[in-house]
């Protein structure tokens, strides 16, 4: 099989799962729909990532046991069943049940088929990890573009608004389109030149066991530069919508409702590509620059940004700072897999980078369940005092990033 055909189906299974990066076009519409808060609604995709995460660091583990292809067929049917689930909890009007079909097992399927697309893809390219890997995991956040602009929109209009039927109906598409793929899931063939593993030699640093990597001084320093950066975009991924919304609002009282709400779609839209065209642009410019100094890059500049949000009132300067944002924050989700690559070496490298992925879910739940506190509790100062905790965040990443060094020189 050609490698850069193996490329477009991860990049497509990708595309498939990374529509959940689309929830916060369905924030507002379900506290006004079943009048629950933007806590309650906020927990449902903070349960999703914290899922997500931790299915992941299982696939990581079990994928050489198991393979790419068992465990992304089962993760797809997880996370079809997921909104199957969720549209019987939408029914019944169920917080608790949404949280456990779309949240438990529709995010544990999420991460078990994250996982096996992007580490088997390092495999058949151990020439062009970053932008190999870069490519693959450009379509989780591109799938949030299509969700939002496209498929939801379309979907709510055709089915009178009835989130339910909406749920149902993408729940049986995923498992119908996303299975073909995931079974077409494949390694290299042994003996090929592209079998080499996930990436070229034994790593910079080597450890006796599984434990001792992830109890390791420089796993933890990893884990702690991904999760800075993760928690600062992530609180936008779920409240972006409502909040350019907001400066929309303020801007021109006469906007209605629908109007609002197609503003907060393009946006998500936007960002989305942002944060999909930057995991392929992060992930490629790192194998030139050094993995270090992309995450560096990244961290300061986001810093400057999220200051620069405090003093904002125009949306569409908002808008650009939010994509610039989702950019970098996609840019670590490019980047991290070859780090990891460099760092651990082929054969512990979708252990360890199933692992690290658990910085997701304790971003996916710090993120977007402040700024969902903060919008219950001090609405009129909400988003200013999440954009400097989001840059306190950024800072002490950059800080973090000082006690670690480039894992490949320049080019």
């Amino acid at each position: 099989m050609n490698r850069w055909w193996m490329a477009v189906l991860g990049t497509a299974l990708q595309m498939c799962i990374g529509t959940v990066y689309a929830w916060s076009y369905f924030q507002n519409p379900l506290i006004e729909a079943y009048g629950w808060s933007n806590t309650q609604v906020a927990w449902v995709f903070s349960t999703t990532i914290l899922f997500l995460s931790l299915g992941a660091a299982v696939g990581g583990n079990k994928l050489p046991v198991y393979g790419p292809r068992k465990l992304a067929v089962l993760g797809i049917v997880l996370f079809g069943s997921g909104y199957l689930l969720g549209a019987l909890a939408l029914y019944f009007k169920s917080l608790p049940f949404l949280y456990l079909g779309y949240g438990v097992i529709g995010g544990t399927g999420i991460g078990l088929a994250y996982v096996p697309p992007v580490a088997t893809v390092a495999k058949w390219f151990p020439d062009k990890k970053g932008l190999a890997t870069g490519m693959v995991i450009m379509g989780f956040g591109l799938g949030a573009m299509i969700m939002s602009k496209l498929i939801a929109p379309m979907l709510l209009q055709l089915l009178d608004h009835s989130f339910p039927l909406v749920f149902a109906v993408l729940g049986v598409a995923f498992l119908l389109l996303a299975t073909p793929i995931a079974w077409a899931l494949q390694d290299p063939p042994s003996g090929s030149t592209q079998g080499g593993g996930y990436g070229s030699g034994e790593g910079e640093v080597q450890f006796a066991s599984t434990r001792a990597l992830l109890t390791s001084r420089r796993f933890a320093t990893m884990w702690l530069l991904m999760f800075c950066n993760t928690v600062a975009g992530i609180m936008f991924i779920g409240f972006q919508s409502p909040m350019v919304q907001e400066l929309w609002q303020r801007q021109d009282a006469s906007l209605t409702p629908e109007q609002l709400a197609s503003y907060g779609a393009t946006l998500i839209a936007f960002s989305a590509l942002f944060n999909g065209v930057g995991r392929f642009a992060w992930g490629s410019l790192s194998d030139k620059l050094g993995r270090v100094s992309a995450f560096r890059i990244m961290l300061l500049s986001q810093f400057a940004a999220f200051l620069t949000l405090g003093f904002v009132q125009s949306p569409w300067v908002f808008g650009v700072l939010v994509c610039y944002i989702l950019l970098c924050y996609g840019g670590g989700f490019g980047t991290i897999p070859a780090f990891v690559s460099d760092t651990f070496g082929a054969k512990k490298m979708a252990t360890a980078y199933g692992a690290i992925l658990t910085t997701w879910g304790s971003a996916g739940i710090v993120g977007p369940q402040l700024v969902a506190w903060l919008r219950d509790n001090y609405p009129d100062n909400a988003s200013t005092y999440a954009f400097y905790v989001g840059a306190a965040f950024l800072l002490a990443g950059f800080l973090v990033s000082l006690g670690l060094r480039n894992s490949v020189k320049k080019a």
